[in-house]
């Protein structure tokens, strides 16, 4: 119901309600104390059955179209889903059009409303590198690794946060495309002793929400975690209420330990999936280049496809993304990556 409906309710309990009453009410006015006060004059007054009838519709009517008036002004959100399309050799295809993606949202179709493609928004990166004990071995090869991906990736329009984590979480470098400074701050990365992981994730994601454009999480780690302060699934609703996309470099020890902590192993796979990312496994500074090369290449070919949603048929604080695309099947090695949803609410 509209306002002016509204003014019209209030018009009509002031015109043809009031009206009728005889003279007993009336307004003092605003006392020093700054309240107002309704007092009753000596007079005593009485309504017709046919204005109290009146009055109470008229009330109901109001009250209620103010209540609708209230639920229905909804602000509808722009959702934004970055989408990576691959061939059956891991390449990013570079060439669809709008008219070649379908997109559903707890399996309604919607209408996309923006489409482009994403190599000229610019690019905010979380780069975190794990330092625990455990990575001693392999980070000098890791950082090195990282610098070369840094000087390949950044353009003056993007920017890159440098965070260190082991039993705590230092964020090195703020966001800069100043390559001096990122390569300054690669300079103090320094060993620490057990493995906040989750935490890594969940501040990372933090400082990415406020971020304009595509935001994107690198994460360089064995994948254990020993003393987060926060658990696996706060850390998964940080990052896609930030709109993060997480790249997973997993370093594997060369040495095969029966003890190993494969827990944070199998949670980067699965927020890696979930965020439309990717997890690597590397064991060597050749695969380490590899997976930042791919990582390279698809945040220069990404896809976005935004939309208003629709009427929504599920009271769930999360809604389900899916896109498809026209002539591609997963059957023949072709992969379409996105985010899986969103949550309509922040986390408290």
């Amino acid at each position: 119901m509209t306002s002016r409906f509204i003014c019209i309710l209030r018009g009509f309990c002031l015109r043809f309600v009031f009206g009728p009453l005889k003279h007993g009410l009336f307004v003092a006015g605003i006392l020093s104390s700054g309240t107002r006060r309704v007092q009753r004059s000596a007079l005593t007054f009485q309504m017709k059955p046919v204005a109290t009838a009146a009055l109470l519709l008229a009330l109901c009517l109001l009250s209620v179209a103010q209540e609708a008036d209230s639920t229905f002004k909804v602000d509808v959100k722009l959702v934004n889903v970055f989408v990576t399309v691959t061939d059956e050799q891991g390449g990013p295809i570079a060439s669809l059009k709008k008219d070649n993606f379908h997109l559903r949202e707890d399996g309604l179709e919607q209408k996309i409303a923006v489409f482009d493609k994403e190599s000229a928004l610019p690019l905010s990166i979380v780069l975190a590198i794990d330092t625990s004990l455990s990575t001693r071995k392999d980070l000098p090869l890791e950082l090195a690794s990282a610098r070369r991906f840094t000087h390949a990736i950044l353009r003056p329009v993007d920017a890159l946060s440098l965070y260190q984590f082991s039993e705590t979480v230092s964020e090195l470098t703020s966001f800069t495309s100043d390559l001096k400074a990122i390569d300054r701050g690669i300079d103090r990365i320094r060993m620490g002793s057990a493995t906040a992981l989750y935490d890594a994730l969940y501040l990372g994601s933090q400082a990415l929400e406020p971020r304009v454009g595509r935001k994107v999480m690198v994460v360089i780690t064995d994948g254990g975690d020993t003393m987060s302060k926060v658990d696996y699934q706060e850390a998964v609703r940080a990052a896609e209420t930030a709109e993060a996309i997480l790249y997973s470099i997993i370093i594997v020890p060369i040495e095969a330990s029966a003890g190993r902590d494969i827990g944070g192993e199998h949670a980067l796979i699965q927020l890696s999936a979930d965020t439309g990312g990717k997890y690597f496994y590397a064991a060597s500074l050749p695969q380490l280049d590899d997976a930042f090369r791919q990582i390279s290449d698809e945040l220069r070919t990404q896809y976005l496809l935004a939309y208003y949603p629709s009427q929504r048929v599920s009271d769930s604080d999360f809604r389900h993304i899916q896109v498809t695309v026209a002539g591609l099947t997963t059957d023949s090695g072709f992969k379409v990556r996105h985010r899986t949803g969103y949550y309509t609410s922040k986390s408290h």
